[in-house]
């Protein structure tokens, strides 16, 4: 038990190494990308502490040269499901009653280490396994994940400090308790940083998690594993399990002790995921709770007062970093007629000038996508857009598998609003362009509005205050996470929560105290000092 009211260091977002060519930090990161590269990987399963190995490997190979062989996972099955589950329970009372404190300490350790000893090798990690470079890999894997670290920590304290009023002669508090039973975390390939958060913010208000990544995330996955571990994370609260998704999603949400759902993925799957929860919700103990973030098709709306460069450039970096593979990634654009000729020109001189190959190379600003499944989405849509009479590829376009998984940066200029790749979400390096006539304006809006289902992210370009605030209450509910003159991506833990609505997931805005709130159940306590000994009130006589 504290005998102290413990302060935690105060959080600040972990500055971004600029890895500058020739510099001290790009040439370490870049011989740690070399080694790692070399090396063959062997990456067990972790469950209640320990390795497990299971001989069934898959093999590990990289976006950007799918020949390669980087070693291999093992694979579990349903008895590693239920051996994890039952690992998570038997954990969990020790967990529970340690002191917040040194449940904090263990995550600001492994903060400070990831932003030390841990950070080039999670960084290349997530460059070689994800095919993300270098600018990419420092803001996600260790940047935003350090910060999701820290702050959650500082988060965690003000919420135990929020305690209710006390009138005369009696003491109310508030207790945030863990969640009763286990929670089960499912992460994304496509954040390192969205892929440590999700189990370890749970874990650190008390509760013991299963946690299952994503198939092509398990390099950096490991990585954050190890950084755990010597953080000195006990056994059994955090489990790494490599198991069939599907199939583990079943076990795991008709367990009487299944207590919570955090997930980052597909709406198909969360949906589907929902539905097995509402089928099994007599089995349980208690209501679980639910937090998904299910991805967006994220738009760019520009006003004929917005800044030519600045659309450019919002336009090329919104929808082209991380190959468009981000959540946020901007995926439509409307351009007034008046604008789009001078737009069209910066863009194309913007894009002559990027460098597509691996992340090995700095310099290059596009690297593959994620799979052949990436890969063959990406080229169908891109196939479609040059045999149709309603769109023209303008930029880009073309495709090559032979070595990686690498795609153009590609721009579909449509005349079609309702265009597929208008409102489709298509998680890739692919940006489609409506141009709507000046006087539009209103009408436009509300077409951003309605073509889509999802509700993630959203930017508007204009000089114009008037149009800026007529487009920020006309989509209110189109982007949770709303950017005025800039690209909509790039939230910052502690800065902009992110999250969205609609088809985008439950809003509970991660890198805040409000996704916190979800992982705890409050029980309120009242305590008289002096109890009444006559059961009549005054106005009994």
């Amino acid at each position: 038990m504290s005998k102290a009211i413990s302060q935690v260091p105060f959080a600040v977002n972990e500055p971004v190494r600029t890895y500058e060519p020739g510099s001290a930090e790009v040439k370490s990161l870049i011989a740690t990308y070399k080694q790692m590269w070399k090396e063959k990987v062997e990456i067990p399963m972790n469950i209640g502490g320990k390795e497990v190995k299971t001989g069934e490997k898959v093999t590990l190979t990289s976006p950007q040269d799918h020949q390669h062989d980087l070693g291999f996972y093992h694979k579990g099955t349903m008895q590693h499901v239920d051996d994890a589950i039952k690992a998570a329970m038997e954990a969990k009372e020790k967990w529970n009653t340690l002191g917040w404190e040194h449940r904090a300490a263990i995550f600001l350790k492994a903060a400070d280490l990831i932003a030390g000893p841990y950070r080039d090798r999670l960084n290349a990690a997530t460059m070689i396994g994800q095919s993300k470079n270098v600018h990419q890999a420092e803001i996600d894997a260790a940047c935003e994940f350090i910060d999701f670290l820290r702050f959650n920590v500082e988060f965690m304290t003000e919420m135990y400090a929020e305690q209710p009023i006390s009138d005369q002669g009696i003491w109310n508090r508030a207790e945030y308790r863990p969640l009763e039973g286990f929670c089960f975390a499912v992460t994304p390939f496509n954040f390192t940083a969205i892929a440590g958060n999700l189990p370890t913010c749970m874990a650190m208000m008390g509760n013991v998690v299963v946690w299952k990544p994503s198939n092509n995330q398990i390099y950096s996955a490991k990585v954050i594993m190890d950084a755990l571990t010597e953080a000195g994370l006990p056994g059994g609260v955090i489990n790494m399990i490599f198991t069939d998704g599907k199939s583990t999603a079943e076990k795991v949400l008709a367990h009487p002790d299944f207590a919570a759902l955090h997930f980052t993925g597909s709406t198909k799957v969360f949906q589907g995921m929902w539905k097995l929860m509402g089928d099994n919700i007599h089995n349980y103990k208690t209501y679980p709770r639910i937090v998904g973030e299910t991805g967006g098709k994220d738009f760019i709306m520009v006003h004929p007062s917005a800044n030519v460069e600045a659309v450019a450039t919002g336009m090329v970096r919104g929808a082209f970093e991380y190959q468009g593979q981000k959540c946020s990634a901007a995926s439509r654009a409307y351009i007034p007629r008046s604008l789009w000729n001078d737009v069209k020109k910066v863009m194309e001189t913007q894009l002559a000038s990027v460098k597509m190959g691996s992340p090995e190379d700095p310099s290059n600003f596009v690297n593959a996508v994620i799979d052949k499944n990436s890969f063959d989405k990406c080229k169908g849509y891109i196939e479609r857009a040059q045999a149709s009479k309603d769109a023209e590829v303008i930029f880009g376009g073309k495709c090559d598998d032979k070595k990686g998984w690498f795609v153009e940066p590609t721009v579909i200029e449509t005349t079609n609003p309702k265009y597929e790749s208008v409102c489709e979400e298509i998680f890739g390096p692919i940006l489609s362009v409506y141009v709507y006539e000046d006087q539009d304006w209103k009408a436009t809006l509300k077409l951003v509005d309605e073509t889509s289902p999802y509700s993630l992210t959203g930017s508007i370009f204009a000089q114009d205050r008037y149009a800026i605030d007529e487009a920020y209450k006309a989509l209110e509910n189109a982007a949770g996470n709303f950017y005025i003159n800039d690209k909509p991506t790039g939230a910052v833990v502690g800065q902009q929560p992110f999250g969205g609505a609609r088809a985008s997931g439950t809003n509970d805005k991660a890198g805040s105290k409000m996704n916190l709130l979800r992982w705890v159940s409050v029980r309120s306590v009242k305590e008289t000092f002096v109890s009444p000994k006559d059961y009549r009130y005054p106005y009994l006589g």
